[in-house]
């Protein structure tokens, strides 16, 4: 991203390996409790807190953009290293399906006590949606409001894919740039989606099934991977509800992976800050940009702040970190996904806490957040970790 000057120019070696697995990627699982509370500070304050929310930066768009350096730094480098496309698209499907769907699932289920969200279609759309994770490039809204990052993810995914069948994967450098610039572009031409329709998800959903089942059978991969790409790429564009930036996180997220090429010493470091300058200039000139934090200053601290924070956390790996940051990290997919359903149920039950007074907000917040951690909590260990453990079993019979 920007502000790349705490990590100096130019390819090196990459550092020695520090003993322990786990200490070598502390420093990733850091950022990801990072973000994640920030995402949750993000949401908490305006209920239980408003007037400690700040302005001059927004907490929830620096939370997602350090979670996407790190998904953009680790996920290529996790397919590269494993070499098959199998195991990692198994292996993600355990890791990410299982908890979002028992989210899903307790959200539906609760709706005769605080409804569904408007955004959410009340037809078939937002089955398909829901099913490929692509809500926010098919203009559908998630059932939990944080899902909508998802969508993102799983472009990335889709991307990175097309990329190693093809044998491009190494491009990263190059193709943060392009995403930074067309954002920007992007930005300048359209105002929102190209395309509202339902059938965008249906659509959407039928190439999502058969793409995958052809990478995954090996039938037709070449074929199958490329239209996931092809798919991939213009989804954000087309039916994203807010293009430019979904355009721009691409940016973002391959610019993480072209922060590892340069760590291993393969690649140059300035195509990460010339991704970071463009992204930054993004909403500048966008049309329809009406929300205070894609104004000129807010925007540019937040993609600021969020670049010195993984710097900064790229520069301590390897050493000891505090065990609560690492511990975040480890929850920090069920902290992002269970948090906002379950402060609008517990503000549902104390009621508009906003005009409160500041002893009541300040202990209404500390047991909300509790709650919060302990349901994270119990959602790793009995939902999370099993599927994790069965999706490293279910990927070495596929692999086998």
């Amino acid at each position: 991203m920007s502000s790349a000057p705490t990590l100096p120019s130019g390819p090196r070696p990459a550092p020695p390996a520090v003993p322990g697995g786990e200490r070598r990627l502390a420093w990733l699982d850091a950022l990801r409790g990072v973000g994640a509370m920030a995402v949750v500070a993000e949401h908490m304050l305006p209920w239980f807190l408003p007037s400690l929310r700040p302005y001059w930066f927004s907490l929830g768009v620096y939370g997602i953009l350090v979670f996407f350096l790190v998904s953009g730094y680790i996920i290529p480098a996790s397919l590269e290293r494993h070499g098959d496309l199998r195991r990692f698209l198994v292996s993600r499907a355990f890791r990410l399906y299982p908890l979002y769907l028992a989210v899903a699932a307790l959200v539906i289920g609760l709706a005769w006590w605080v409804p569904v969200r408007e955004e959410v279609p009340r037809d078939g759309s937002a089955v398909a949606a829901h099913a490929t994770m692509l809500l926010d490039v098919v203009g559908v809204g998630g059932v939990a409001d944080t899902m909508w990052t998802l969508s993102y993810e799983m472009v990335f995914y889709l991307l990175v894919t097309a990329l190693f069948v093809m044998r491009a994967h190494e491009r990263s450098g190059a193709l943060s740039v392009v995403f930074a610039g067309l954002s920007v572009v992007v930005g300048l031409a359209l105002a929102g989606a190209v395309v509202t329709d339902g059938w965008l998800a249906y659509a959407s959903g039928a190439v999502f099934a058969a793409g995958l089942a052809a990478v995954v059978s090996g039938r037709f991969r070449t074929v199958g991977a490329c239209l996931l790409g092809v798919m991939a790429l213009a989804l954000p564009v087309l039916g994203g509800r807010v293009p430019w930036l979904g355009v721009a996180v691409l940016g973002v997220m391959f610019a993480g992976t072209a922060v590892h090429r340069w760590e291993r010493g393969t690649a140059p470091l300035w195509p990460v800050a010339v991704t970071g300058a463009l992204v930054a200039a993004a909403p500048v000139g966008a049309i329809g940009s009406g929300w205070w934090w894609v104004q000129p200053d807010v925007w540019i601290t937040t993609v600021a702040l969020a670049a010195v924070t993984f710097a900064g956390a790229m520069a301590l790996r390897g050493r000891r970190l505090p065990r609560v940051l690492t511990w975040l990290g480890l929850i920090s997919y069920s902290l992002y996904l269970v948090h906002h359903p379950l402060l609008k149920y517990f503000v549902e039950v104390t009621g508009d806490l906003r005009r409160a007074p500041l002893p009541l907000q300040l202990s209404m917040a500390v047991a909300a957040l509790a709650l919060v951690m302990l349901v994270s909590a119990l959602a790793y260990r009995f939902v999370e970790r099993p599927m994790q453990r069965l999706g490293r079993r279910a990927a070495r019979l596929v692999t086998s």
